[in-house]
């Protein structure tokens, strides 16, 4: 059994003893040490929180948990119900609410699950903001409600027609564009909540034809949730052999996509943000922003049309304080997360397809026609296992003095930067594992300067 405790949320297994994985015990403690945070840092009488859900089958037992908790500290909940994470981040903003938890642990297999902790503004806590969380619940350092402050709840389930209609709103989503291009469009959902959001979502858009895969939000995931092309090749072959337009697959919470191609090929885990960033660049000239271990080819896109690329650290809540400081009008991870600041500042899949759609009904091309006009790149994601003796930070620093000829970032890691491609050093904060992601313009090329450094720490070992 494995509890995982991070700023970014309370992640776990289900079952087995108490503090060894997310049980209803461990529930109610972190859910009521993030309520004591948001009752220290309110000033607002009567505090509401907002309750969503991905399908996975623990989210029920889960979901009764929290809400009982959050209304035993007093705070009035809103429970949405089955719920992407970018739903539920917009219903905290229009609820006015004063936080929001998601339950979902997003690509993580089914006997996953975990709390995602949102402030007023529906974005992940700060990285002192989930400290301060955990530093509460460790010491338990939390006061339940008496008996006529308890709170309250209410239950709304029409969250997703407001994020689909702030969707449509957007200037630069043309549903006309894509009526006229009368698209075939494969899905896979992962039997979550994107079975129930993406056909609604196509629907809307004008889309003519949707082929469901795994479209039944009963948790019970048919593959590997995680959207990687070793997961998708049933829906690739529906994909050709229906000859669709295209295949959209989304992860169990919704907050990452990935693209099929009309021949069954993969658009690439990398390339939705750099399309949507080309499309969004073409209407509105500006900056960008991804993570460091992200692909070179959202910096030359921004570059053509005369913007400044921005490289933050890994996890969304960096790459969201960058696009706030930078001003970027697009960003995002380059695992499919594509970030739009126009409707909010999350990882949102839907607003994602959305965009892509618009582009490729007014490009006229096939997909895979899309995809080739970009630049080429191939990442190498690699690891090397330590023992817990190994001093992991002593070897990121002689890697970057190794190497302090070449262009250095040590925001998160060590990343170099090479005239033909980069190396990103990071530490797992769970586990002694220092993981190597390369890039270059080919398979070989990545490779090669993985193992470049990769033999550098074998030498210092």
């Amino acid at each position: 059994m494995t509890l995982i405790k991070s700023i970014s949320g309370i992640r776990g297994t289900i079952g087995g003893k108490s503090g060894d994985g997310l049980s209803p015990l461990d529930t109610v403690k972190f859910v009521s040490a993030y309520a004591q945070w948001i009752i220290n840092n309110t000033k607002v009488q009567k505090i509401k929180v907002v309750v969503g859900r991905d399908a996975r089958i623990s989210g029920e037992m889960v979901n009764h948990v929290v809400i009982g908790t959050l209304m035993g500290m007093g705070i009035d909940v809103v429970d949405i119900g089955l719920a992407t994470t970018p739903t539920t981040e917009i219903a905290v903003t229009s609820e006015n609410a004063q936080g929001g938890i998601i339950l979902t642990a997003s690509h993580n297999p089914k006997q996953w699950n975990a709390l995602k902790l949102l402030n007023h503004k529906g974005e992940f806590l700060s990285a002192a903001e989930g400290a301060l969380v955990l530093d509460i619940a460790a010491k338990e350092s939390f006061m339940y409600a008496d008996v006529d402050k308890l709170g309250s709840l209410v239950i709304k389930t029409n969250y997703l027609d407001i994020h689909i209609q702030q969707i449509l709103k957007l200037p630069l989503v043309d549903v006309n564009a894509i009526r006229k291009a009368q698209f075939k469009v494969a899905i896979d959902a992962v039997n979550s909540v994107g079975g129930i959001a993406i056909p609604a979502l196509l629907k809307a858009l004008g889309v003519k034809e949707v082929i469901e895969l795994y479209c039944d939000p009963n948790g019970i995931f048919p593959h590997n949730p995680e959207p990687l092309p070793e997961h998708l090749t049933e829906i690739s072959k529906v994909v050709k052999d229906k000859k669709a337009h295209l295949g959209f697959v989304v992860d169990p919470d919704v907050d990452r996509l990935a693209i099929i191609n009309e021949d069954g090929t993969m658009f690439g885990e990398e390339y939705p943000l750099v399309a949507v960033a080309d499309y969004i660049l073409q209407n509105k000239p500006g900056n960008t922003v991804s993570n460091l271990s992200s692909t070179r080819a959202l910096r030359d896109v921004t570059q053509k049309y005369g913007g400044s690329y921005f490289a933050a650290a890994v996890g969304e809540v960096n790459v969201v304080d960058s696009m706030k400081k930078n001003n970027a009008v697009i960003g995002g991870e380059g695992n499919g997360g594509v970030i739009y600041p126009e409707i909010h500042y999350g990882r949102d899949a839907l607003v994602g397809i959305a965009l892509f759609l618009t582009y490729l009904a007014k490009s006229g091309k096939k997909c895979s026609e899309l995809k080739s006009q970009y630049p080429k790149y191939v990442i190498s994601k690699n690891k090397i296992e330590l023992t817990p003796k190994i001093n992991v930070d002593k070897i990121l620093e002689s890697i970057e003095n190794k190497f302090a000829h070449e262009q250095v970032s040590t925001i998160d890691g060590v990343k170099i930067d090479f005239e033909n491609g980069w190396v990103h050093l990071r530490k797992s904060n769970t586990e002694p594992i220092i993981r190597i992601y390369a890039e270059s313009k080919d398979e070989l090329s990545a490779n090669n300067l993985a193992e470049k450094i990769i033999s550098e720490i074998k030498k210092m070992i």
